[in-house]
């Protein structure tokens, strides 16, 4: 079984997203480099070799929408690593979003899809260039054949692992070999009642190789009443693609980090002890309070890592 962050499955350009890339490259030098350039000291938030980042969801409160807004966001809390989500792609690449009920879209041609590639391509520098790694995106899949190769095409030139989605066992069937063909990751996110099988094998996993998860260790904490995350973390060690990090108590409630009971510390200690290379990934979702913003709620949980890493 191939390990979702091992060298051998780093992701390789096809020769259609070279070009792609080319020509994103070619329109990136005509832009401004004073916000993201040279200039800006990079971001390494990778404490005791363990990988901190965010899933850009925590930024919904502030209103970051824009892909330029977010880097900014993640380069305020020091952050190298990122969950993308769909919006910031879809609005800097011009990408369509799902159809709505009833609404019919015109099917881009192959030329608008290159050029959208393209974009993605030059996303994809703008956020390196920064120090910025993004290591998953959480773009919606459409539902034809075309749309879900697409999504997998967007992720390869994002330098994304994996894609993430809720988890869905007619999803695992229906996006394992696409999975298999692009050789990228499919990790299911977890709520509070459908987190990983721990008596026997997951059935989801069975689907295919590239099947794996996008643990939600705050949400096993929450739906199993209080049990530790860390059993299903050494478990599914090598199918899992991510974690994403709250604190919860056990009858449910998201808090600030260090006020609830989800066992973060010992997490991330067990991951830098056992070298676990997966990112961690922060999802803010406790109630921000009045005086403060996402972004600095994001910067407590980012330096709460630090202090559990030191």
């Amino acid at each position: 079984m191939q390990n979702p962050n091992s060298k051998a499955n780093m992701v390789k350009l096809t020769r259609r997203d070279f070009l792609a890339g080319t020509a994103a490259l070619a329109a990136y030098s005509l832009l401004p480099q004073g916000t993201f350039g040279a200039q800006t000291a990079k971001p390494k938030s990778v404490f005791k070799g363990v990988r901190i980042g965010c899933i850009t969801y925590s930024y919904r409160d502030a209103k970051i929408n824009s892909a330029e807004d977010t880097l900014k966001a993640l380069l305020q809390n020091g952050l190298s690593e990122v969950e993308l989500m769909g919006g910031p792609i879809q609005s800097f690449a011009g990408i369509r979003g799902r159809s709505r009920p009833g609404e019919t879209a015109a099917k881009p041609t192959d030329e608008q899809r290159q050029a959208q590639l393209a974009k993605c391509a030059e996303l994809r520098k703008m956020y390196n260039d920064a120090g910025v790694n993004i290591h998953i995106h959480k773009m919606d899949f459409g539902p034809s054949d075309e749309e879900i190769d697409f999504n997998f095409q967007v992720a390869r030139v994002l330098g994304c692992v994996g894609i993430t989605l809720e988890r869905s066992e007619e999803m695992a069937k229906k996006l394992a070999p696409f999975a298999e063909k692009h050789k990228i990751w499919v990790a299911f996110h977890n709520h509070t009642n459908n987190y990983p099988v721990m008596d026997k094998p997951d059935p989801i996993l069975e689907h295919g190789k590239y099947i794996g998860f996008n643990f939600d260790v705050g949400h096993y904490f929450a739906g199993s009443k209080g049990l530790s995350p860390i059993p299903v973390i050494e478990k599914y060690r090598d199918r899992i693609v991510s974690l994403h990090l709250k604190d919860r108590t056990a009858d449910g409630g998201n808090l600030p980090w260090g006020m609830g009971k989800t066992p973060l510390k010992e997490i991330l200690q067990r991951m830098s002890k056992e070298k676990w290379t997966f990112p961690a990934d922060i999802e803010l979702e406790y109630q921000v309070p009045k005086d403060s913003n996402p972004v600095a709620e994001v910067g407590k949980c980012v330096q709460f890592c630090k202090e559990a890493l030191a």
